[in-house]
């Protein structure tokens, strides 16, 4: 799932290319994508596009008034196998991948496309004052990056709930997936199970420290990303998907447990005392 720093560096190229733009057309191929019917899609049409930014993982295309509609946004989710993308030409409506199509008037396209067969990214238009109101938006904690203040952190992980599952709840902290919660953890040395009501003082302050891993993974995609953004993004991981190969730091064998579709990874040496988590596709977690 893209997450905050693959999102940030498709919103700064999107806006780079676009900013300015005039919509020629709007298609919604995907079945179930546009979750939204008023205003309807289609009143895009001349407007031009003012602005790409980023709300925890979601992007939202800003599009400036036009004499038919006041100013509009366009919410959209990628989900697990999305992405949003610019293509010089028009895409075929035979293309199972497209879910929604913005046209630009230059011959360009801001396609959202869909990896896999499940339908799950969507887009919703609507009023540009009611962003801030929708459910995905209302609800989300402040945003992972730039980091919140120490004193911030502290109070919302100050949960009885294991750190892995807390930070990538959107609604305590906005922007991290399994991805980036594996880097952010192993760059604190916090275990993915220990719980966020029994971190002390210094535990909270290597936590705050950890999210800067967000900001060099944006930096990193600054040098090597170009306009085009890639279907995989050169991701600067450092534990996350290495299940087996050596720590960075430590040279320990880095572990995983793994899920029905999904990993987490961690250092034992340097996160679990040693210990090796049951992997979940034989038995519970160890405790």
């Amino acid at each position: 799932m893209p997450e905050l720093p693959e999102v940030e560096i498709a919103v700064r190229r999107i806006e780079g290319m676009l900013k300015g733009a005039e919509v020629e057309s709007a298609l919604a191929p995907g079945m179930v994508a546009l979750k939204s019917v008023k205003p309807p899609l289609d009143a895009i049409v001349g407007a031009e596009i003012a602005g790409v930014r980023r709300v925890g993982k979601m992007p939202v295309v800003e599009f400036a008034p036009t004499k038919g509609s006041g100013e509009l946004v366009l919410l959209i989710h990628l989900m697990s196998a999305g992405r949003l993308q610019v293509f010089n030409e028009k895409a075929s409506l035979r293309d199972r991948r497209s879910r929604v199509l913005i046209r630009i008037a230059d011959g360009r396209e801001l396609r959202l496309r869909e990896f896999g067969t499940k339908q799950r990214a969507w887009a919703k238009l609507m009023d540009a004052s009611e962003l801030d109101g929708d459910e995905m938006v209302a609800t989300l904690g402040p945003e992972a990056w730039p980091a919140p203040s120490i004193e911030e952190v502290a109070r919302i992980v100050d949960q009885p709930r294991y750190l892995h599952t807390l930070l990538r709840d959107q609604r305590t902290i906005a922007g991290i997936g399994r991805s980036w919660v594996d880097e952010i953890l192993w760059e604190a040395h916090l275990s993915p199970f220990v719980k966020g009501a029994d971190l002390d003082d210094e535990q909270i302050g290597r936590l705050h420290d950890s999210l800067s891993v967000l900001g060099r993974a944006i930096d990193h995609y600054e040098e090597v990303v170009g306009d085009a953004i890639p279907d995989k993004m050169p991701i600067p991981l450092q534990v996350h998907r290495h299940e087996g190969e050596p720590c960075p730091r430590c040279g320990d064998t880095i572990a995983a447990i793994h899920y029905a579709e999904r990993i987490t990874c961690y250092c034992p040496r340097e996160q679990t005392g040693g210990r090796i988590l049951a992997d979940r596709r034989l038995s519970k977690l160890l405790k």
